[in-house]
């Protein structure tokens, strides 16, 4: 593997520093229009190829952005999107560059701990659950603005789901209208670890610094053990791009988006 110096990157969309055999990544910018932007897509991607690449790093931790997309972006990002020309190619590019992402810390040949707190909606819960560990602040809520406009979650949150709560528990969550608070996420096992708000960053790096510890061979092995249980997740995501954009492009969806509370149509 090579070796390199070039760990700590600040971008637009995201910074990164090295701590010891840790790689910090936090996003600085909000998610849904930023990540249809190939080049800005193209920063994150080509930094998870530099760390796939060295023994210098062992863990990726992911920090949740302090700039939450929360549910109303969500759900006025597809009014706006539709604004623009070729607008349903914005939502085709968003649903790609989820599925990459997504599919690229499945496969990284590092470990990865999730870290985040406040308002977290299902298309960000799904990234989490795509990592390895999971750890969130107290105040942490997590909502799905996908059933007021009659979507499924992207970004696997369904295959993830039916793997960890078994398929009766996955539908009963995904079909709520009701938020999932912090608690109720570790009692579900959706979570690992809850600390509070002002814990969550020491502790996130404590969790972090206890997997560096092992040998970096050993982590990679397990990783790639996991990430075999996950061989099904590529078809899976396309599968739910075909079922969204099913959604999104019919008559239905575009009278739910004028009679949403929301800036619409």
């Amino acid at each position: 593997m090579q070796k390199t110096k070039e760990f700590d990157q600040t971008h637009g969309f995201f910074s990164a520093k090295r701590i010891d055999d840790i790689a910090m990544l936090r996003f600085n910018k909000k998610f849904l229009f930023s990540a249809t932007d190939l080049n800005v897509k193209g920063s994150l991607f080509d930094y998870l190829e530099l760390i796939s690449k060295t023994d210098e790093i062992k863990v990726v931790l992911i920090m949740g952005s302090p700039h939450k997309t929360g549910c109303e972006e969500y759900i006025e990002f597809y009014p706006k999107a539709f604004e623009i020309k070729f607008g349903q190619y914005a939502i085709e590019r968003l649903y790609n560059a989820v599925n990459q992402f997504i599919l690229k810390i499945v496969d990284l040949n590092k470990i990865l701990v999730h870290a985040d707190s406040g308002e977290v909606i299902s298309l960000f819960l799904n990234v989490s659950l795509a990592c390895d560990y999971r750890i969130v602040a107290d105040n942490t809520v997590f909502k799905n603005p996908c059933l007021e406009l009659g979507l499924v979650p992207k970004g696997g949150g369904v295959f993830f789901l039916s793997k960890m709560l078994g398929r009766s528990k996955a539908l009963e969550v995904l079909l709520s209208e009701e938020d999932i608070p912090a608690q109720e996420a570790m009692r579900l096992g959706i979570v690992d670890k809850l600390v509070t708000a002002d814990e969550l960053e020491n502790a996130a790096l404590e969790i972090a610094q206890g997997f560096a510890r092992k040998p970096g061979t050993t982590l990679e092995e397990v990783k790639r053990l996991l990430s075999y249980s996950m061989k099904d997740l590529a078809d899976f995501l396309q599968l739910e791009n075909e079922v969204l954009l099913r959604i999104v492009t019919s008559q239905e969806f575009r009278k739910r988006l004028r009679e949403c509370p929301h800036d619409g149509l």
